[in-house]
């Protein structure tokens, strides 16, 4: 990923400009540069704080065996985005929404977030991963409350606005194009972090 460069992820990541501006509140003239503005606030970060992200981050899993995991899941990203066949779309949905919100909202968002300075760009991408909505279908994931819509076009999702277990469970909906935003937000912000920290 370092031999990469993070151009290249910039420019992966410009498709989604309008909806960095509109969703996590980032100024427009910033959302052309998103991996590399989130690297220098990482690369910022004091080295003791940087210590101690690692140091939460890699109890118990090796921060590297985290890259490792994330590289094989690019590499089955790409296997799976060139199939035609519905079984396997089906299969990337869930080993892609599993990894982006479930296992890294735990692995490296909440963690990396409480050191970055208020107001940042990856403090704000980190917010905007554990919180609602991407809360909720976070969740929803994780407790087998969701369902492909009827056409296939989003998917419809069920949890709770708080962290109440009292509270009724509300049905929330995400249509595709906003989801393949959380995905990439998500891999973006979690490929710069771990390789900035390890």
């Amino acid at each position: 990923m370092n031999s990469i460069g993070w151009d290249k992820i910039d420019r992966q990541m410009q498709q989604f400009s309008s909806f960095f501006i509109t969703e996590v509140k980032i100024p427009e003239k910033k959302t052309d540069k998103i991996a590399s503005i989130i690297a220098d606030e990482i690369y910022k970060i004091p080295a003791k704080a940087k210590e101690e992200i690692v140091n939460s981050i890699s109890n118990p899993i090796p921060i590297q065996d985290r890259v490792n995991e994330l590289i094989a899941f690019q590499s089955w990203m790409d296997i799976a985005h060139d199939s035609k066949n519905p079984f396997i779309t089906r299969a990337q949905v869930i080993v892609q929404n599993y990894v982006c919100f479930v296992y890294l909202g735990e692995a490296c968002f909440k963690t990396v977030k409480q050191y970055l300075e208020s107001g940042s760009v990856a403090k704000k991408c980190c917010n905007f991963l554990i919180n609602n909505p991407v809360r909720a279908f976070r969740n929803a994931i994780a407790h087998s409350n969701w369902k492909y819509k009827d056409d296939f076009s989003g998917i419809i999702f069920y949890a709770r606005k708080g962290h109440q277990a009292s509270e009724p469970m509300v049905e929330w909906q995400v249509e595709e194009k906003s989801l393949a935003f959380w995905q990439a937000l998500s891999r973006c912000t979690a490929y710069t972090a771990f390789l900035c920290l390890k």
